[in-house]
Parts: C-alpha cells; sequence; structure tokens
C-alpha cells in the first residue's frame, strides 16, 4: 500500500476547493501573511487555554484578521491574472491594488469600532466636542456614526464571502436584506411586515448580541477555528496514515476491499475533519488510485470516496462543528449531540459499504492480497501515538469542559506527540506550515459565518422564519387534499390527511436544504438551515432535536448531490473521470442518508437521547427495520445480491426496501411481500449461474 501524503493531499485540496485559492504575493507580503497567520493561530490557541477576552474584544480580533488575509490573498476576480505577480505601481503593492487595502482598513476598523466605543466617548478636538454614550444606551438608537460603520462592515463581509465563496450566500444575504427593509411592499400577505428602517436594520445585525456579533461569529471564533487547526496538525503527525492502515487491516482483505479501506478510512477521518472537500482529498489521493489499480472505474473510486467523505460531515464528535452549534442552538449538553447523531451517521455507512460490496461483487473485484495487508499489530505499534490527541480531545469534551478547552488540550497533545513521537516525529517547519494552513482553511468559513449572522438577524427580527413554516405547510395541506383520494384506497395503510401533509412538508422541507446546500461549508450551512429551515419542522410537531438532524443531514448531501456536488467534482478530479457521472454515483452510494432522517423524524427512538420517546423495543425495532431496508435498497442500486438482479427486479427490492426503513409494522409486512419475487429470482439466478460454471469445469 502507498503512503499518505500530507502536502500532496493540501495541494488537491487547494486545486479543487476554490476557497483555498490565492494570488500570487510580493515576497514581502508572503511572509508577511506567513507571519500573521502563525501568530493569528497562536493567538487562538492561547486563548482557548487561558479565556478569550470579552465576547465583543475577541470576535472583533477574529474577524480583523480574517478581513486582512482575505482581501490580501483572494483577488476581486479570479483568473489568470491573479495568479501572475505584477510589477509594483503607484495604485498596487506586492500584487495587492489599492482598493484592496481600503477594503482591509475599513474592515478592520468597523470590526474593532464596537470594542472601541462600548464604553462611552466624550472629548474636544479643535473646538468642537464630540460625544458618543456607551453602546448600552445607543442600542435601539443608533447614533449616525454607527450606521456608518455598521453598513462598512456588512459591504466589506458582503464582498469578503463573494471572494471566498461565489455569489450564492451573497445573493442569499442582499435578499434577506430587501425583505427586512421593505417588508410591506412584499407580494404575498403572510410574508408582510411594517419594514424596518435602515438605521435600525444596521443596529440589529451590527450590534451585539443578534445580527454580525451574534452567536455564529461567537462559535466560529471560539470553536471552530480551533478544530479545524486541532484536524490539520493532527494530520501532520500522522494521524491521516493511521487512520488507512486501521482501516486496510479491517478491511482490506474482504470483497472490494480497497473501496472499503475508502469507506472506512474517511469515517475515521471524518472525525478530525470539517469539511467534506478536505477529507475527500485527504484520504482520496491514496485510494482513489489505488481502487483504479485494482480495476474499479474512475468514476465509481470517486463516487465512493465522496459518498463516504460527505459521511464525515453527520460523524460525531465533530460532524464539521456543526455539534458545538446545535449544542449551543438547543441549549443542550454537547455529548446528548453526539449521542444523538450516533446511530444515523452509523446508517449512512452501513449503506456505503453495502453498495461498495454488492457492487464489487457485481464486478468481479476481490480484495487486496494477503500479502499486501499491514499487520495489526506492526500498525498500532506504529501508530497508536498519533491516535492520543484524538482520545484526548473526546474525554475532555464528554468530561463536561467547554469545546474550545477541548480543543486546547487537543492541540497541546498534538503537539507534544508530534514534536516527541521517534516513529513519526515533526519539525518546527511542518507546525508553523501546519498553522498557516489551518488559518487558510479558516478564513471562507469565518467571512461566511460571520456574513450568516445577518440572516439569523433578519429571521429573528421579522419572524420570517414561522412565516416560511406556516407557507410550508399551507402549501403540503394543500397538495394534500389533492393527493388523499389517490392513497388512501391502499389496504391496511391508514393514510391521513394529516399524515400526507406530515410527509410532504418534509419532503419540501428536504428539498429546500439540498438546494441552499450547494457549496457552503459545513458550519454556515447548518446555521444557515438551522435558522430558515427548522422552524417550520418545529410547527410541524416535530422534536427540536430531530428537526435540527434533519436539515443538517439534507444540507450535508448537497455535496453528492448533482449537478452541484464539490466533493464529488474534487474526487472526479483525482479519479480523471467525468464528474457528473462521479456525481451521481456518489449520489447512489450516499442513498441511505436520503432515507435515514426521514427515519428518525417519524420514529425519534433511533436518537436515543428522547426520553419521551426512547425504549427499546421501540429503538430496536427502529434501527435493525432501517438497517435492514438499507441493506435492500444497496442490493437494488448495485443490481446484485447473490446473483445479477434484471431491472425490473430491482425496481421491486428497491420499493421493498424504501418499505422497511419506513418504520412501522405495516410497511414492514409490505416490504417482505414484495421482497419476495425478488429473493426467488436471485436465488434460481444463482442456481443457474453454479450449474453453468459446472458445465464448463
Amino acid at each position: 500500500m502507498a503512503e499518505y501524503d500530507v502536502k500532496l493531499a493540501e495541494e488537491l485540496e487547494e486545486k479543487y476547493d476554490s476557497g483555498l485559492q490565492t494570488r500570487a504575493l510580493g515576497p514581502w507580503l508572503v511572509k508577511f501573511s506567513f507571519a500573521f497567520s502563525i501568530v493569528f493561530a497562536a493567538y487562538h490557541y492561547i486563548t482557548a487555554g487561558i479565556g478569550v477576552p470579552i465576547d465583543y474584544w475577541h470576535m472583533g480580533f477574529h474577524m480583523s484578521g480574517v478581513i486582512l488575509l482575505v482581501f490580501i490573498g483572494f483577488p476581486i476576480i479570479k483568473g489568470d491574472s491573479a495568479w501572475t505577480l505584477h510589477p509594483n505601481t503607484w495604485w498596487r503593492y506586492a500584487n495587492v491594488p489599492l482598493w484592496d487595502w481600503l477594503l482591509i482598513t475599513a474592515g478592520i476598523a468597523s470590526s474593532l469600532y464596537i470594542g472601541i466605543t462600548w464604553y462611552e466617548i466624550d472629548f474636544e478636538f479643535m473646538g468642537g466636542r464630540f460625544h458618543l454614550p456607551e453602546q448600552v444606551l445607543r442600542q435601539g438608537n443608533p447614533s449616525p456614526i454607527d450606521v456608518v460603520f455598521g453598513t462598512v462592515l456588512i459591504l466589506v463581509l458582503l464582498e469578503a464571502v463573494r471572494r471566498t465563496l461565489g455569489m450564492i450566500v451573497p445573493i442569499i444575504i442582499i435578499l434577506f436584506t430587501v425583505y427586512a427593509v421593505f417588508g410591506k411592499y412584499m407580494p404575498l400577505q403572510i410574508l408582510k411586515h411594517p419594514g424596518i428602517n435602515w438605521a435600525q436594520y444596521v443596529n440589529n445585525m451590527y450590534f451585539p448580541a443578534e445580527g454580525i456579533y451574534g452567536v455564529t461569529l461567537w462559535i466560529v471564533s471560539t470553536v471552530v477555528f480551533h478544530f479545524v487547526l486541532f484536524g490539520v496538525l493532527a494530520q501532520r503527525m500522522g494521524l491521516g496514515q493511521f487512520f488507512v492502515d486501521v482501516a486496510t487491516v479491517a478491511a482490506g482483505r474482504y470483497t472490494g476491499g480497497l473501496a472499503k479501506v475508502s469507506v472506512v478510512s474517511s469515517a475515521f477521518f471524518g472525525t478530525i475533519s470539517g469539511s467534506s472537500i478536505a477529507n475527500t482529498v485527504s484520504t482520496g489521493s491514496l485510494t482513489i488510485p489505488n481502487m483504479k489499480k485494482m480495476g474499479y472505474p474512475g468514476h465509481l473510486a470517486g463516487g465512493v470516496e465522496a459518498a463516504a467523505s460527505a459521511g464525515g460531515q453527520i460523524t460525531p464528535p465533530i460532524m464539521g462543528a456543526a455539534a458545538f452549534i446545535m449544542a449551543e442552538f438547543l441549549e443542550v449538553p454537547y455529548t446528548t449531540i453526539v449521542i444523538a447523531a450516533a446511530i444515523p451517521a452509523a446508517m449512512h455507512y452501513v449503506g456505503v459499504l453495502c453498495i461498495v460490496h454488492f457492487q464489487a461483487k457485481r464486478l468481479g473485484l476481490k480484495g487486496v492480497p494477503a500479502e499486501e495487508v499491514p499487520k495489526l499489530m506492526a500498525v498500532l505499534k506504529k501508530g497508536w501515538p498519533t491516535a492520543i490527541p484524538l482520545v484526548v480531545l473526546v474525554y475532555v469534551l464528554f468530561s463536561g469542559f467547554s469545546p474550545h478547552m477541548a480543543a486546547f488540550w487537543g492541540i497541546t497533545t498534538a503537539l507534544a506527540v508530534g514534536f516527541l513521537n521517534p516513529m513519526h516525529r515533526i519539525t518546527l517547519r511542518d507546525l508553523a506550515e501546519g498553522c498557516v494552513t489551518g488559518v487558510k482553511y479558516a478564513l471562507a468559513v469565518g467571512a461566511v459565518c460571520a456574513a450568516i449572522g445577518i440572516v439569523v438577524g433578519v429571521v429573528n427580527s421579522t419572524g420570517l422564519g414561522f412565516r416560511l413554516g406556516f407557507m410550508v405547510a399551507d402549501g403540503a395541506l394543500t397538495k394534500a387534499e389533492n393527493l388523499i383520494d389517490l392513497v388512501s384506497w391502499i389496504p391496511l395503510m391508514e393514510v391521513s390527511l394529516q399524515g400526507l401533509t406530515l410527509f410532504l412538508s418534509l419532503v419540501l422541507i428536504a428539498i429546500t436544504c439540498i438546494m441552499m446546500g450547494a457549496g457552503l461549508p459545513t458550519t454556515a450551512l447548518y446555521i444557515m438551515l438551522a435558522t430558515v429551515a427548522q422552524p417550520a419542522l418545529s410547527n410541524l410537531g416535530i422534536p427540536p432535536l430531530a428537526s435540527q438532524l434533519f436539515v443538517l443531514y439534507y444540507g450535508v448531501i448537497s455535496e453528492i448531490t448533482p449537478p452541484v456536488c464539490a466533493s464529488a467534482y474534487a474526487a472526479a478530479g483525482i479519479a480523471g473521470a467525468n464528474p457528473f457521472k462521479t456525481g451521481v454515483s456518489a449520489f447512489s452510494f450516499g442513498i441511505a442518508k436520503l432515507m435515514v432522517p426521514m427515519v428518525f423524524v417519524y420514529s425519534p427512538a433511533m436518537l436515543i437521547v428522547l426520553d419521551q420517546y426512547f425504549t427499546w423495543g421501540a429503538f430496536l425495532e427502529t434501527t435493525l427495520t432501517c438497517a435492514l431496508g438499507i441493506v435492500m435498497v444497496a442490493t437494488a442500486v448495485s443490481g446484485y445480491f447473490i446473483a445479477h438482479m434484471p431491472t425490473h427486479f430491482r425496481l421491486l427490492m428497491g420499493l421493498a426496501g424504501v418499505f422497511m426503513v419506513a418504520p412501522g409494522g405495516t410497511s414492514d409486512m409490505y416490504s417482505l411481500l414484495l421482497a419476495l419475487p425478488v429473493l426467488i429470482q436471485q436465488v434460481m439466478a444463482r442456481r443457474q449461474e453454479r450449474a453453468a460454471v459446472l458445465e464448463n469445469a
């Protein structure tokens, strides 16, 4: 087996993630950015251990650093000119034009303005007096200078997000802004509201504790950044190689072994990664070429990696940092989120592994030769120290300490192991480059999460979430009334108008989440969906924890849903395969992720932690039938169980799997009736194949 190459993985991620593609800089500015990134990372690491400054100063420092590095590194227009180093002129220094230096100055000034003017300012200058009351007295009645600085910060953040992630998020934020200011002109009565004048809008978006300086920026600056940094340092100290080696030992020798190695290693890597693309290129840079060598088609190899990697964002303990934000939103212990998310995440990987297995059976692909599979004891002896930081991080989290304290001890342990481990020792240069890479990864997330605070602020100040929830429920009710007569004839199935309305509402919300999730980092994606889509689910009587996980699942699945599926396109680039075909393969491999959220909405016992729903009987029934249904769907997707499966039998088995996944005894009975003809066909086809082999022998 090949060795895992951290630098190659980082180069591939930069190639396929537009949020990491920066312009050429002059030598002086390269050194400055390198040094500033180290200081920026050190500031967050130290404050995580000794305590962060007061919130508005800490968030201001974080946002200032993000704005500085974004406008230094990301050009106004990406293209060949941006990657070329131009000579200095009066309007361009070190390849950064004058307007970017002005945006940096304006952005930093408006970021720190809140802290500077928190207390009363009163002074005389050149015969004039300047007086600004303390911030708490200006809350709700901002002064003109507050409105100016707030407007500047909003515009700078929109441009920062556009440069790092493209136009989608800025357009969404502008639409929300238009809704907030021009609410009385909305065409639909349900959406109308009196409107908010610009000064009050800036007040709500700029002053703590809503909007930009709200919970989203706080969590990014105290939690998300730290876990991104931890993931980068853990890779550099050898944890990525250890994951791949353990996965090879666990799954390499079996049918479709290298694809199963990809799934297992991606699941491991997902526990420390905050990005589906990072997960894809990190493990995929090793597993995808290996799969192709063993006979996997390129689109299939890329699809396996993308589907498995996208599962990292729903896999505890980190879940792309969404777990920490979810705990904050729901005001529950972090451990509650981890326990609740464990079984649904396992179902996703059951689905991917089963499809991999049956696809390999159909294609006749074997496992890794026994002599190439590393020995377990050798792997553990060489790599066990690299797992210590992750164990420490999880232990501190489950001991009740804050997430940033857990990250502090995780990073501290990673540094200790990295410098002391004789089998994989890192250098000070590795540490410095790791800090710079971690900061670079965090720029797009930092910018977009600060800006997404505007969406949160608009929803809270206008009641938009509940208005949208009513619209979804009302639209679903109308459709249900039109469909009820078409489905009520099904024997033994009690289809009520209320039940059909709930199902259609869930489908509409799921589609919305997938569409809104295209191209967003997991953290920002979850914040936006939890703010906009989750209230609609609450109106339907779904438990808050189930509804939060529901929107997260369907948002993350956009990573492997064509036509916009960033992880699949990155995998296709590594595999040298058709991007759209790879996206279709990735979506088919991740089909379990599409079904599982419906299961824990209808049967929250799967989430374990909801006492009013949990019994061991309900939990086991829901989980076992869900797993069995996923296996059945996997055979349908693969076209193989114990023999090749004709198309019409695949459709029948797929439908049977969906019925088995759906909680309830009646649906299970329908599932078995539908699956019976397929099982008979499979047994007969298997006998015919064996007879043909004996005749030819």
